[in-house]
């Protein structure tokens, strides 16, 4: 599939902050107590299905190894060669691949469980269908899809650089219950929603779904 101009932007920018990631690793990443419990569900169910989960938009892997430390048999994918250079040196025991959520080299069927912990911030409303189809495609019968993202809030709030340089970050956030209608539109039954006030440091509200494709009869 050829990259639209979006993806080259999207990727200079994950490049730029790599460099600020490239630190040693922590026991765990900074997790607030309510999307702990969910991350936590999550892979307590995932882990039920005996088979392996990928964690999409990785980042600096982060949330692969807290994944992979509940015993979960997780890797991740990022669009940023750099990104993933910085989680396979963090972490040398996982696997770090390069690759688009909206494309990936997974077969049919086969994986357990999806992460996208704010993977969908750079995605234009319009693809998100088109993701999720992805996700559903690659996840097994029984699997779950767990997606975080910025809920969004009444005062559109205006683009900011990322911490450390000057990288794209999208204005408004999805509205919960478009994200759960979109993942159910895929295939996904919703499992549970969460919608969490912002703490400090956050410019917005925080959304959650847990989803789950279908069981084979």
């Amino acid at each position: 599939m050829t990259a639209t101009p979006r993806f080259p932007a999207v990727r200079a920018s994950h490049e730029l902050v790599a460099v600020d990631r490239a630190r040693p690793p922590l026991d765990e990443p900074v997790v607030r107590p309510l999307d702990r419990a969910l991350l936590d569900a999550f892979a307590a169910y995932a882990r039920g299905q005996g088979r392996a989960v990928a964690d999409l938009g990785c980042g600096p892997g982060g949330m692969t190894a807290y994944l992979d430390r509940r015993g979960v048999r997780a890797f991740g994918v990022d669009l940023s060669p750099a990104m993933v250079a910085v989680a396979r040196r963090t972490y040398p025991g996982l696997r770090f691949e390069v690759g688009r959520m909206a494309g990936l080299d997974v077969a049919d069927g086969t994986l357990g469980g999806v992460l996208s912990w704010y993977g969908t911030a750079h995605t234009p409303p319009g693809e998100l269908p088109d993701l999720f189809a992805e996700f559903a495609r690659v996840l097994a019968p029984g699997g779950y899809a767990l997606v975080a993202f910025a809920a969004g809030d009444d005062e559109p709030r205006r683009p900011e650089p990322a911490e450390g340089a000057a990288a794209v970050v999208d204005a408004d956030g999805t509205p919960p219950g478009v994200m759960a209608g979109l993942l159910t539109e895929a295939g996904l039954a919703e499992v549970a929603r969460l919608v969490r006030r912002p703490d400090e440091g956050e410019h917005g509200p925080q959304g959650f779904v847990l989803s789950r494709k279908p069981p084979a009869p």
